[in-house]
């Protein structure tokens, strides 16, 4: 392989890391002699896994969803993308715990297990992706603090936002976990408190004593009527699916926050699958729990909500949570969301700034970015990734134009499609890595077995991809087609397309590499003798066994 130490001129041709055949069978270069350091202990991952699927598009978005298609939808497309989830989550933790290399990332082991040219198109897809999350994150701290009405203008929070998020990822990877290990902590204590609140309310123990129960599911109903079509089982149909579209917000990317973390985790082969396996009732406890008290509490047509959608779409004035709650006559408590909404906002936009910058790292260890972004500094962070990442969070900038709402609109759906596509491919990733590892002989040798495998990822690939390719499917009926839709529906496409042919081509690589050649033992016999030489902890007292057991 060419020296690859060789910084790129300006307008030189990149060196292609594909004209050594090892490479292209997955030997990528960067992966194994990264200098990160791994200073993320157990509840750092943990609780990244935990905190990262907690974001506006819970708090907020849900509103958003109740109000276009109701309370039933909104159930319904939760506990479907929740299956769809966890699915994603168990085929990364397979993958990332049989090979939790550092410099690890999503687009590293799809090029591992497909072609260069897929994890090429793949990566960048997730790198500006989770730049943009970045941004929109940032834009929605600013519409929140607008709820307070500050005599600050709202670029100067933005501003310290950015700041703040870039110190903690910028100085040392433990003070990135530390910081979102609380953030996460006051986010569950949050949801948790506002879903005790909703049953509390939904038994009539409220102020006005006023027992909700099923009301709003009766009257006005448990669905909107008509919705797009004047068929009441088709319109029940179309509203269900645009529920799951709508929903795919609250939960882009939180699984592949894990694979981000694993190249920098303490005892990867143990917290990895920790994390997988526990995640399913965490989806269950906060986002089924949490839209099932959501529909009950307050009416989809309740004009607070409404209100709160169409003024901008952030903010405690949109959050359902809130309607809730100054519905029942509780004072005050509005704040306290909106608080713990702000504190969303931000810990999200810090996860994302890290996995993109890890994405970012991780490319160029393949030698498909410049080599200026694997340098590290003497904590182990690559720096000039976390930069190039954080600049792009700049675009939130633009909140501070007329069209900050509509700005929050792009970003939120340009993240949720590219995160739809990367799903599938992900599903097609860990397929070949199923068929490498059987053709082997090592299939049930795998560290970390999930259960309804390979069917789980054959359902994440049919039905994401219908997903995927339908989440533009409103702007076809009558009357609602604008150029502007169409584009921010399905730009992501082209974007990938350009990425995945110009790579290709450019470049010459095989179009998918053989099974039998796929390279599963690379960097594998450095994760075995770590696991080896690691110290199984054990809980001193009975406080540590609850803490291990939730954690």
């Amino acid at each position: 392989m060419k020296d690859s130490s060789k910084s790129l001129e300006a307008g030189d041709r990149p060196e292609s890391p594909y004209d050594d055949p090892k490479a292209i069978q997955g030997e990528v270069a960067g992966a194994h002699n990264s200098k990160t350091q791994r200073g993320l202990s157990s509840r750092h991952v943990q609780f990244l896994a935990l905190g990262g699927c907690i974001g506006t598009g819970l708090f907020v978005g849900s509103g958003q969803a109740l109000s276009t298609v109701g309370p039933a939808p909104l159930l319904m497309g939760y506990i479907v993308m929740s299956s769809i989830v966890y699915f994603v989550m168990n085929m990364l933790g397979e993958m990332t715990t049989y090979l939790p290399v550092q410099g690890v990332s999503v687009p590293y082991l799809i090029t591992r297990f497909t072609e260069p040219s897929l994890g090429f198109a793949i990566g960048y897809n997730y790198w500006y992706s989770f730049s943009m999350l970045l941004a929109t994150e940032v834009t929605a701290s600013g519409l929140v603090i607008e709820y307070w009405q500050s005599p600050v203008s709202v670029g100067v929070w933005i501003a310290i936002i950015l700041v703040v998020i870039l110190l903690l990822n910028i100085v040392a990877v433990s003070w990135f976990g530390e910081a979102e290990f609380w953030f996460a902590s006051l986010k569950i204590l949050a949801i948790l408190g506002l879903i005790i609140l909703g049953v509390i309310l939904f038994f009539g123990g409220g102020p006005k004593h006023d027992r909700l129960g099923f009301r709003y599911w009766e009257q006005p109903g448990a669905f909107v009527e008509p919705y797009l079509v004047p068929n009441i089982n088709t319109g029940h149909f179309l509203a269900f699916w645009t529920a799951m579209i709508k929903s795919g917000f609250s939960f882009i990317f939180s699984p592949e926050l894990i694979t981000a973390a694993a190249g920098e985790a303490a005892s990867p082969r143990r917290n990895i699958p920790k994390a997988a396996n526990r995640f399913i009732y965490r989806l269950f406890a906060f986002y089924i729990l949490g839209s099932l008290v959501i529909g009950v509490t307050v009416a989809y047509n309740d004009k607070n909500l409404l209100q709160g959608v169409t003024s901008g779409g952030a903010g405690a004035g949109a959050s359902p949570f809130v309607v809730g709650i100054q519905n029942a006559g509780i004072s005050g408590l509005n704040h306290v969301i909106n608080a713990a909404i702000l504190i969303s906002a931000f810990s999200s936009g810090n996860s994302w700034l890290f996995a993109g910058s890890r994405t970012l790292y991780s490319l160029a260890g393949e030698g498909q970015a410049p080599k200026l972004f694997l340098r590290c500094n003497k904590n182990g962070v690559p720096y000039n990734a976390v930069l190039i990442t954080w600049a792009i969070g700049l675009l939130s900038f633009l909140n501070l134009s007329t069209s900050g709402s509509t700005v929050f609109y792009w970003f939120t759906n340009i993240t949720t499609i590219g995160g739809f596509v990367a799903w599938v491919i992900v599903a097609v990733a860990y397929l070949r890595f199923r068929s490498a590892l059987d053709f082997h002989g090592l299939l049930k040798s795998r560290p970390f077995i999930t259960p309804f495998q390979p069917y789980g990822a054959y359902y994440v690939m049919g039905f994401v991809s219908l997903l995927a390719i339908t989440n533009g499917y409103t702007i076809f009926f009558p009357g609602s087609f604008t150029a502007s839709d169409f584009l921010v529906s399905y730009i992501v496409f082209v974007i990938f397309f350009v990425l995945y042919f110009g790579h290709k081509f450019y470049y010459k690589t095989p179009w998918m590499t053989k099974v039998s050649e796929l390279d599963i033992f690379s960097g594998k016999d450095e994760i075995d003798r770590l696991e080896e030489e690691e110290i199984e902890p054990h809980p001193r007292n009975w406080l540590e066994r609850v803490w291990w057991w939730i954690a």
